[in-house]
């Protein structure tokens, strides 16, 4: 049998609502601030929620697709942190040559759309069609573009892998980037996930599944998760990158390791696209798969980064499936909230929150869930209300759940716990 490889975090990089750098986003989060604001990108007066998370668009990147353009910086910023010699010409390594032992797995995002919204989006004063929800589809973005770019600039030659598990795709990325290096197949990984939906089309379709806040002349406060009071989600975009490779190698070549990727499952509801398990079964099976492939138990888990999106259905179910998962120590582990400062990122939501929670295990504190002060009786564990706090953490929880009931975790472990 081969041999499992530890693999490590070497290099991160983000774009988010609250800044283009991890020490900008892990500051902001441990201050409770929010990076919700008015929708700027597009005149969006006439739809419900006319509120969002927008990220800075990086001026480096002269590309149009936000998406790419976020994609691209992140992945710049980690590999520069993670001092890999990936050529960022598209050369690859040392030599000069491609590296064939080097990939991107991704997560990028869905359109929700349909022809009604093609056709209003070309008129002024765009408006939200009635009797919408029902004739809602789905459209896959040009996420081929988005990892070949990668590819090329980098020089990484092993076949892509693009995740279009709606908002469990960013955490999908890191883990199945995270299953090649362990399994012997890669070497070096850029994992995660790219979104921006704050456009016509995204935003009306949400606003059709009646899916995001309407708390629009209060943008900060809107985003509540786990609060009696929430009304939804808000949306946000961004990406985030990490760098995983061989522990062995980092060691070799004197990189500073920032976490461990321990572990890793995933799930699938076959319940509703909309609406997650009640119960959360789907939500506890991929954190229980995720605890036995680090060969953890629930009593190792010190905080949970939870998917928390704010709305009505999922903040139970995820409760129940902490409280099923932890047993008694529920009550007793921090679970944070990164969506109530940042919104909903969707298909980079679990990257970015895979950075956030790996900047602040390693400052020693779990940041808040702000907004939180009606405490909803269904949702009653530790949610870290509205100030961050000093905590020691070995192993780290970070979940995500998606559309269509596609669910997913990973463990990240403190360096100083890694095993020998």
């Amino acid at each position: 049998m081969t041999a499992r490889h530890a693999v490590v975090v070497t290099g991160l990089g983000v774009v988010s609502p609250l800044g283009d750098r991890v020490d900008a986003l892990a500051d902001a989060l441990l201050a409770g601030r929010s990076g919700i604001g008015p929708i700027t990108l597009f005149d969006a007066s006439t739809l419900p929620t006319r509120i969002a998370g927008q990220a800075p668009l990086p001026a480096e990147v002269p590309l149009g697709d936000r998406k790419i353009a976020f994609a691209l910086a992140a992945a710049t910023r980690a590999v520069e942190a993670s001092g890999l010699a990936l050529d960022a010409g598209g050369a690859g390594g040392a030599g000069g040559a491609p590296r064939a032992d080097a990939g991107v797995s991704l997560g990028v995002g869905l359109e929700l759309f349909t022809m009604e919204h093609l056709a209003a989006a070309r008129r002024p004063g765009f408006a939200l069609p009635e009797g919408l929800a029902a004739r809602l589809g789905f459209m896959q973005t040009p996420s081929e573009v988005c990892v070949h770019a990668l590819g090329h600039r980098f020089g990484l030659a092993a076949p892509p892998l693009v995740h279009v598990s709606a908002c469990a795709a960013g955490t999908d990325a890191i883990g199945a980037a995270y299953r090649l290096i362990a399994a012997g197949r890669r070497r070096v990984m850029l994992a995660g996930g790219t979104d921006s939906m704050i456009n016509p089309l995204g935003v009306a379709g949400f606003c059709a599944l009646q899916a995001t806040s309407l708390r629009n002349d209060t943008p900060e406060t809107a985003s509540r998760p786990f609060d009696r009071t929430r009304d939804g989600f808000v949306m946000g975009e961004g990406a985030a990158v990490l760098v995983l490779e061989r522990l062995d190698d980092a060691r070799a070549r004197g990189a500073r390791v920032l976490a461990e990727v321990a572990g890793y499952g995933s799930s699938f509801d076959a319940y509703k696209i909309s609406d997650p398990h009640p119960e959360g079964r789907g939500a506890f099976l991929a954190m229980a798969r995720a605890l036995a492939d680090a060969g953890i138990g629930p009593d190792e888990v010190d905080a949970v980064n939870a998917h928390g999106t704010g709305t009505p259905k999922n903040d139970p179910a995820e409760t129940l499936a902490l409280k099923r998962l932890l047993g008694e120590r529920a009550r007793g582990v921090p679970v944070s909230a990164t969506k109530s400062m940042i919104g909903h990122l969707i298909s980079a939501s679990g990257a970015v929150e895979a950075v956030a929670a790996i900047a602040c295990m390693l400052r020693g504190a779990v940041h808040p869930t702000i907004n939180l002060h009606e405490p909803d009786p269904a949702c009653d564990l530790d949610y870290v209300p509205n100030e961050a706090r000093a905590h020691r953490q070995r192993h780290v929880l970070s979940s995500s759940y998606g559309f269509g009931g596609h669910n997913a975790a990973i463990v990240l472990r403190h360096p100083e716990a890694i095993r020998p």
